[in-house]
């Protein structure tokens, strides 16, 4: 099947190539390739971050990567997910967290916020964002973009990077269980149909979020040919079970946060109690 490598306005990313200071393209192309590279061999584990401190602590940690994650960062700026926080605000709050670290950083861009898939790539590139995370949800329209829409918007969007000249990682979620699509026996068939159309069309990874059980992340990741990602959350597999199963990335959505921020509640409830907050 061929997909529709739109030509929308690939000047525009082209001039901002022009216009970046050389070192910092290079250092960007640099920080893709390995972004790239680290989704080969052994299973990538990505922590979602969502400022910079939390940046600089994962990377003190000791990982090779990271990710942003589209709820935490709107949560903390004071909005709801799924496209609820301002476009300008979602962009300064990543490149401060790019800023932050000498890593490569993957964005979520959630749905794509209504930009064209050019000026999606402009932007991802002049705050210096190693790959994206897009996603099939239509978060004004309700359900699902038609697959063959949103395949064609992937393809778009990495002809806008290849003219950049940034080999810009694109993970595409597909929502078919977040979204419940169908009745539940057809949902396999449909994310296996929307991964094979969204690599086809120019993505590297596939996520199909929510999908928790081994079984069906084993048929996944027999019956989809690149790399898929994989939410985890509590009750999971362990990190090595999903490897073995063909998992190539787990990133973890909100999760971190929230036991952060449970921690927080702890802590703050014996202030209020009158005891101690650093005794457990």
């Amino acid at each position: 099947m061929a997909f529709k490598h739109c030509n929308l306005a690939l000047d525009k990313v082209r001039l901002v190539t022009e216009d970046s200071e050389p070192a910092a393209l290079a250092r960007l192309a640099d920080h893709a390739q390995r972004l790239r590279a680290l989704h080969q061999g052994e299973i990538l584990v990505l922590p979602n971050v969502w400022d910079a401190a939390s940046a600089k602590v994962a990377a003190a940690a000791g990982f090779s990567a990271l990710a942003t994650g589209s709820a935490p960062i709107a949560e903390s700026l004071g909005y709801p997910d799924h496209e609820g926080a301002p476009v300008d605000e979602m962009f300064a709050a990543a490149q401060r967290i790019i800023n932050a670290v000498d890593l490569p950083v993957t964005v979520d861009v959630e749905a794509g916020y209504g930009l064209s898939p050019a000026e999606l790539v402009r932007r991802l590139i002049e705050i210096g964002a190693s790959g994206c995370n897009i996603e099939d949800s239509d978060h004004w329209g309700g359900g699902l973009i038609p697959a063959e829409t949103q395949a064609n918007r992937l393809a778009a969007l990495r002809s806008a990077a290849s003219a950049a000249q940034v080999p810009m990682l694109i993970n595409a979620r597909v929502d078919v269980y977040m979204q419940k699509w169908g009745e539940e026996s057809q949902r396999l068939g449909e994310t296996l149909r929307r991964a094979r159309m969204y690599l086809d069309a120019g993505a590297d990874c596939v996520y199909p979020i929510l999908v928790a059980d081994a079984d069906t992340i084993r048929k996944l990741t027999a019956g989809i040919p690149g790399p898929v990602n994989v939410l985890y959350r509590r009750g999971m597999p362990s990190l090595r079970t999903l490897a073995g199963l063909g998992v190539a990335r787990v990133t973890f959505g909100p999760g971190l946060q929230r036991e952060v921020l449970a921690t927080l509640r702890d802590m703050l409830s014996r202030i209020v109690s009158g005891g101690d907050p650093f005794t457990w």
